[in-house]
Order: C-alpha cells, then structure tokens, then sequence
C-alpha cells in the first residue's frame, strides 16, 4: 500500500481550517481520512469550552474527505495542485451526537455514488470504535475558473 501525504497535500486549505489529520486510502470510488478530537490536534481551535467538538462539524469533515478524495485523483492524473470544491447540499445527514468528545477517533468514509461533469454525490459516514455516529449524503461542485473568478471578485466602490 502506497502511503499518502498529510491531507493538507490534497485541499486547497490552509491550518488552522484543516480538520483532517491522516489519510488512510483512497480508492476509484472510496476514501478514509481520520481525525481525534484532541486539545493538541488539527481540530483543537474548535473545540469548545466543554472540551468538546459539536456534532455539526461532521459535515466539514464529510466535505474535506471528499476534498482529499477529489484532490488526490486530481494529482494522480494531471499533476495539478488542490482545486476549491463547493457543497452544493447535504442530505439527510444525521448523527447520533450531539457532540464528539476528547479523544474520539473519527473515522471518515466517502463513497462515490455519482458523477456528472464537475457534479458529484457521496455517501458519507463518520465511525467512531467501529460505529457510525454520523451519515449523510454530500452533492458537490467543481468550480471552474472562470466561476472562481466570478465568485471572489471584490465589490468596486462607486
């Protein structure tokens, strides 16, 4: 198994909004990422005053192992550095968490379920100790740069 690089390698992201700490595969259709709640981790900004993470960072973690996923076949094929990605939704994205506490160790799982164009959906899973706390389904887009230059142009003042 080949080993990958930090997931930094593969988003457009920079510290402290890197909430991923290991790439652990990533396959044609399929990528693991993992995370541990901790106060010396990726995900110690965000951890609360009650020494928790709050359950609606699964969709970020969802969309960053997508991210990764995107930006290593990205790599693979053409060479090229990180692309912004956008959540065009999420679907029925349930945990049963209303938090994470110190010293969970997140798994997550992506699975392609689709892909049209710069369109795609996943099946998304967060699995803590071989159970799934959290799940949903995450439809993206890939901005093109054309739409990337659109989208960040700054207002002019009159």
């Amino acid at each position: 198994m080949t080993p990958f690089s930090s997931p930094g390698a593969y988003l457009p992201h920079r510290a402290p909004m890197i909430l991923l700490e290991e790439v652990v595969a990533v396959s044609a259709e399929q990528a693991t990422c993992r995370s541990r709640v901790s106060l010396q981790g990726v995900l110690a900004p965000f951890i609360t005053q009650e020494k928790t993470l709050p359950g609606w960072y699964a969709l970020e973690l969802m969309a960053q192992t997508v991210g990764v996923w995107n930006g290593w076949h990205t790599q693979q094929r053409e060479g090229c550095a990180p692309a912004l990605g956008m959540i065009l939704g999420a679907r029925n994205l349930t945990t049963t968490h209303p938090f994470f506490n110190l010293g969970d160790c997140l798994d997550i799982q992506i699975s392609l379920l689709m892909q049209d164009g710069r369109m795609a959906s996943f099946d998304a899973d967060i699995v803590i100790e071989g159970v799934c706390v959290a799940q949903g389904r995450i439809n993206t887009y890939q901005p093109n740069d054309n739409e990337l230059a659109y989208f960040f142009k700054e207002e002019t003042t009159q």
